[in-house]
């Protein structure tokens, strides 16, 4: 039975969210006065009946900034229970409940249907979060490297990078490596890599292969070079199926699986790439050698920052890198503010390696890229600093 708390005093809402959860969500509820904030969070839990709570609703009548407070005590404290706020949802008011660990906020004249809908998909992160807090706990694994492979804007190379990337590790950790297509509306991996998968990344998050990592591996395509691959779906339509709760669940099975997880995330900064980077180890940033592009990253590490989402692994990589394009990689590094760690020269063997679906790692072609590619790789893995070029290429080439 999902257990949920409000903190509330409007009697109107607690009403509401006592009709959302009837039925459907088989819960019930325990309603708290704004008042008991004062006192602290073990305060909070004393007053609490039965099990901690799945659900934790602060409610109108909460001061936002004793919410804040609330909200980041809990998830540090107890990251299995979802929060949700009830507030206008402004800009400021939601970037700071993201900062502070709050699953939704919903508007106060929110009706009982939006509101089961809330409380049902926080239930289902809640689940999720207990689910992935036990393997490691369990089996004190070793967990694999998360690497988000990002761009704010598209048209930068940013697949073709991450295909490399996959390739480039799995030379050196065969049959330890996976590459996930997140670009879940347009994704390329599979094209890039030159695959025809059988499954996709819809039917990996749903039924037995989202509570079984054996049965997840069955829906992984083999690529020739030695790695698996995890496709986009075939049909945009299908990411409206796929929540940032799914992609946390699926992140934090392959991470126990996998040496290497690297994702290929969509343009941007939405759900799915904001899940991927509570989890990620690393971040591989792709920025062109055009000032949108270029401006777009400076925004994008600006909001990051805020969000205290930036990995402790960060790679740089500016590609298209050419010195007739009227900018310095030192004009580059003045605008992002942090330095660029891999630069990969224009090439004309890269883009027909990407078209031909046949990463430049993979092939046999002698190219400037290649370096800038192989010092990426070398960030993950130093014993790149010792294997001859064309060691790598024999490793990989596909007979």
């Amino acid at each position: 039975m999902s257990r949920f708390v409000a903190i509330t005093a409007v009697r109107d809402f607690e009403a509401r969210v006592r009709q959302a959860i009837t039925g459907a969500l088989h819960g019930d509820l325990q309603t708290l006065s704004p008042a008991v904030l004062q006192a602290g969070t073990d305060e909070i839990f004393k007053q609490l009946t039965g099990a901690p709570p799945e659900v934790m609703v602060l409610g109108p009548g909460v001061n936002p900034d004793d919410a804040f407070k609330l909200a980041t005590v809990i998830d540090l404290q107890y990251p299995e229970i979802s929060l949700l706020m009830v507030a206008e949802p402004t800009a400021d008011i939601v970037l700071k409940a993201m900062h502070a660990g709050v699953r939704d906020v919903v508007a106060p004249e929110a009706d009982v249907n939006e509101l089961r809908v809330l409380l049902e998909r926080a239930c289902l992160a809640a689940a999720s979060r207990r689910r992935g807090m036990q393997p490691a706990a369990e089996a004190g694994q070793e967990r694999g490297r998360v690497i988000a492979v990002m761009s704010p804007k598209g048209g930068v190379g940013k697949t073709t990078v991450a295909t490399n990337l996959a390739i480039g590790l799995g030379a050196l950790a065969p049959m330890s490596v996976v590459i996930v297509d997140l670009d879940l509306q347009f994704g390329d991996v599979a094209s890039g890599l030159l695959l025809e998968p059988e499954h996709s990344i819809t039917e990996a998050v749903h039924g037995a292969a989202a509570q079984d990592s054996m049965v997840l591996k069955a829906f992984l395509t083999v690529h020739p070079a030695g790695i698996y691959a995890l496709c986009a779906p075939q049909k945009p339509s299908d990411s409206d199926y796929i929540t940032a709760d799914h992609v946390t669940r699926l992140l934090n099975q392959l991470a126990t699986e996998f040496k290497y997880v690297v994702v290929d995330t969509a343009p941007g900064l939405g759900e799915h790439c904001l899940a991927t980077l509570e989890l990620a180890t690393d971040g591989v940033w792709v920025c062109g050698m055009d000032v949108p592009s270029i401006r777009g990253l400076r925004k994008c590490f600006s909001v990051l920052k805020e969000l205290q989402l930036l990995p402790q692994g960060r790679h740089t990589v500016l590609n298209f890198a050419d010195r007739k394009s009227g900018l310095s990689v030192q004009d580059v590094e003045a605008t992002i503010g942090v330095p660029i760690d891999t630069v990969i020269p224009r090439s004309k063997t890269l883009p027909y390696s990407t078209n031909r679906g046949i990463p430049v790692l993979q092939g046999t072609a002698r190219d400037a890229a290649i370096k800038g590619l192989r010092k990426l790789i070398q960030r993950f893995d130093p014993r790149l600093e010792t294997t001859p070029q064309n060691k790598l290429h024999r490793r990989v080439v596909v007979s």
